[in-house]
């Protein structure tokens, strides 16, 4: 079959189009994203990174409280990430002014009392720690306040442990999730690897809906290699697979992968999984220290394999393509995020 997904809608508002294509291509919004790894942002350091094709800082109070605020200073726009931490707020390097975490401004040094003293000018996102990642919520003017954030069952299960890996890709970020919802590719590109090189090259697929997303999955074939995948709308976007482990990879039987993506630029994205497996006890143990010493390079390779590919693919790779039977996840997909942006862009411009 022709990929019937299309950028346009004729007829359409242009206005509606042309913002629906940029929500498309940095991100939906009202919804959680992982932003980073925990750990990048120590306690009293900041960082500065690009999300939604905007700049943000991150910085993180003694105490280890985190904020996430735009990273230009209300007064003249200059970076707040050139400036200097003072535990509770930022100080602009250009001319002095004082940012806290809320994004209010503080202290005009420069002219005490003067009129900005007060005043919330700076955007500020609220975040969240979870399973070693930081979340922060990215919402429009009409949702201003977040939903709740649910994890996935795999990361918020006591009795299943896992490992965060994170990556930037020079991919668009909806690249990353027809990759994904395409399982059919582990059989061929990840073909030689150490966990997908079983099963059959040819299968059927269906879409099994759930209450909160989607399976797509192959008819024929289950426990042998990337055999489905689950989407999932929690608050935050994810998928969760299950990858068939031999004996000889440890104890606690299929290797499950949650990944989560988050637009970098409309041509970057940084991509985060959870590697997990359900172990208790001394089993825990000896599958941490094997993941460490042995898997983790080998999982290094596979995810190798699919920013090379991804990487290569043209900025409009998902354009004017010939899709068949196993591409249905990724036309379900498709549609599902071309519609969020496009109802998302007529509420901004009529609201």
């Amino acid at each position: 079959m022709t990929s019937t997904v299309t950028t346009t809608t004729t007829g359409a508002n242009p206005a509606v189009e042309e913002l629906a294509e940029r929500i498309h291509a940095t991100g939906l919004r009202n919804q959680w994203y992982p932003v980073l790894p925990s750990d990048q942002v120590a306690a009293g350091s900041m960082k500065r990174v690009t999300r939604w094709n905007e700049p943000w800082l991150l910085f993180r109070r003694p105490s280890g409280e985190l904020h996430m605020i735009a990273d230009r200073c209300p007064h003249r726009s200059a970076p707040l990430s050139l400036g200097q931490h003072l535990g509770d707020r930022v100080a602009c390097l250009y001319h002095g002014v004082q940012v806290d975490g809320t994004g209010t401004v503080v202290s005009v040094p420069g002219l005490p009392g003067c009129n900005l003293e007060g005043k919330q000018l700076v955007r500020s996102l609220p975040v969240q720690e979870h399973c070693g990642a930081i979340f922060a919520y990215w919402g429009d003017e009409q949702h201003p306040e977040p939903p709740e954030l649910v994890l996935p069952d795999r990361l918020s299960d006591p009795e299943t442990a896992h490992f965060l890996n994170y990556a930037e890709w020079g991919a668009p970020w909806r690249f990353y999730i027809d990759n994904v919802l395409d399982p059919m590719h582990g059989a061929f590109l990840h073909g030689h690897s150490h966990s997908m090189s079983g099963g059959a090259k040819s299968a059927r697929f269906r879409i099994r809906e759930t209450g909160r997303g989607f399976f797509f999955e192959k008819t024929d074939q289950v426990g042998v290699n990337f055999d489905w995948v689950e989407f999932g709308r929690t608050g935050v976007d994810w998928v969760d697979l299950e990858i068939p482990y031999q004996p000889y990879a440890g104890p606690g039987g299929a290797f499950g992968i949650v990944g989560m993506v988050v637009p970098v630029t409309d041509t970057e994205c940084a991509v985060f999984h959870w590697r997990t497996r359900k172990v208790q006890g001394w089993e825990r143990d000896s599958w941490r220290f094997l993941y460490r010493m042995t898997l983790e390079e080998r999982h290094h390779e596979v995810l190798e394999q699919d920013r090379v590919m991804l990487e290569g693919m043209p900025a409009d790779g998902d354009v004017g393509e010939n899709l068949y039977q196993h591409d249905l996840g990724v036309v379900r997909i498709r549609r599902l995020y071309r519609s969020d942006a496009t109802r998302q862009a007529q509420a901004l411009t009529t609201g």
